[in-house]
């Protein structure tokens, strides 16, 4: 099991999962831009590495991630530096997320704020301790959201919800995401890391390419026609009839037995 410590995220790969652990609780994991790179190059990592089926986002201590870390942060000086640092950073982390080739599981230790909420919601699944917090911060500061905040939520929780949250910036308890729906499960804090381990197992076991090609068909769903969904889908399904595991699949069904996915 190699644990890399680079720009304090830690590293594990176990049993075909890549665990990546924000590790900066002394600040609620506030995400610094050596962090942040390095986040996406584990995912960018993840989807090129065969023997990586999934992935589990988690932080240390009592924060998932706060936000951004600002101090130190260049001030900007002239006209299209706030925009390239926002597209260059957070938007980039966010993007990372989304098109990452192996479904990504959100365990959400902690208070979620910011671009920490966006970074969860980014996520394929999202399952959150009781102790975990949501907060859209951004409005305190009198800011707009960024990281993807109103692309994600719109889509999440529709446009008057997802109003709500960016206009007031009041903090969501784990079961009120839950009611929701920007979260798929609340579980009992000492059982956060048990049950992302075991989510992110089956889906390691599971067919890695049919998810994949899951994954990229639902996030496009909502910014296309039925017509150019419709045949998003057959063309999916044809790239997916050529994989091993779809063989599998149906060979599985045919003799009555459970599958054996190699995520090939």
């Amino acid at each position: 099991m190699p644990v890399t410590d680079v720009s304090e995220v830690r590293h594990t790969v176990d049993g075909q999962v890549s665990y990546l652990t924000l590790d900066r609780p002394e600040v609620l994991n506030a995400l610094a831009p050596g962090q942040r790179d390095r986040i996406i190059e584990l995912l960018a990592s993840a989807s090129a590495d065969p023997d990586i089926r999934a992935v589990v986002l988690t932080g240390t201590g009592r924060g998932f991630c706060a936000g951004a870390d600002l101090r130190g942060a260049p001030a900007a000086t002239a006209p299209g530096d706030v925009a390239r640092t926002i597209r260059l950073g957070a938007q980039r982390l966010i993007a990372a997320v989304l098109d990452c080739e192996k479904p990504v599981v959100a365990a959400v230790n902690g208070t979620a704020a910011g671009i920490g909420a966006h970074l969860a919601f980014a996520c394929d699944l999202v399952l959150a301790a009781e102790s975990a917090r949501f907060i859209e911060v951004f409005v305190r500061r009198g800011l707009v959201p960024d990281g993807g905040g109103a692309y994600l939520l719109t889509r999440l929780i529709g446009p008057q919800r997802a109003k709500e949250l960016m206009f007031f910036g009041e903090a969501l308890t784990a079961r009120e995401a839950e009611r929701l729906g920007l979260v798929n499960r609340v579980v009992e804090d000492e059982e956060l890391t048990r049950t992302a381990r075991e989510w992110a197992g089956r889906l390691a076991t599971g067919p890695t390419r049919a998810l994949a090609l899951t994954k990229q068909l639902v996030n496009a769903s909502l910014d296309t026609d039925r017509s150019t969904a419709f045949a998003a889908e057959a063309a999916a399904q044809e790239i997916n009839m050529t994989t091993t595991d779809a063989k599998e699949g149906v060979a599985s069904f045919v003799e009555r037995r459970s599958p054996e996915y190699r995520g090939r």
